[in-house]
């Protein structure tokens, strides 16, 4: 096998491996805090970026193949570090918020108008924080008038 062939496998396991972890800490820390239901799969396919994905495919995959091996361990492992640091709570909800989360919103239905937070934007649901009843509903995509 070429030795490009096995830095991009490479880097396609590394990279598949920290990905796993960063949506891990979202689920653990913003999905379950906001009681958002949705699996973890379903969460780690929706929220993948092939672009991001492909280019950390191709750097971690140069790093492990064409460097030397201090340097491979130093930038694979930073990148590891930052990926479970998604699984402390705060780093956790941080990101998940970066990622999910859409504030002072307004979502209009043919009967109503809500005025608050989008938790989740999900494939058949919004999960929505409310300013004005101060709970979370859950709204019917197909209900919502407009563009989310």
């Amino acid at each position: 096998m070429s030795k490009f062939i096995q830095a991009l496998l490479s880097g396609l396991f590394f990279t598949f491996i920290l990905d796993f972890f960063i949506i891990l800490g979202v689920k653990l820390n913003y999905i379950e805090l906001y009681n958002v239901h949705v699996y973890y799969n379903v969460l780690f396919a929706d929220h993948q970026n092939i672009y991001l994905f492909l280019l950390f495919t191709l750097i971690i995959g140069y790093l492990v193949m064409y460097t030397s091996t201090k340097t491979a361990l130093i930038g694979v492992g930073a990148m590891f570090v930052l990926s479970f640091s998604t699984l402390l709570p705060p780093v956790g909800k941080a990101v998940g918020e970066m990622m999910l989360m859409k504030k002072n919103v307004i979502l209009t239905t043919h009967k109503f108008s809500y005025h608050g937070d989008i938790y989740y934007n999900g494939r058949k649901s919004v999960t929505f924080y409310d300013y004005t009843l101060k709970k979370v509903i859950i709204l019917n995509k197909n209900k919502i008038q407009g563009q989310l």
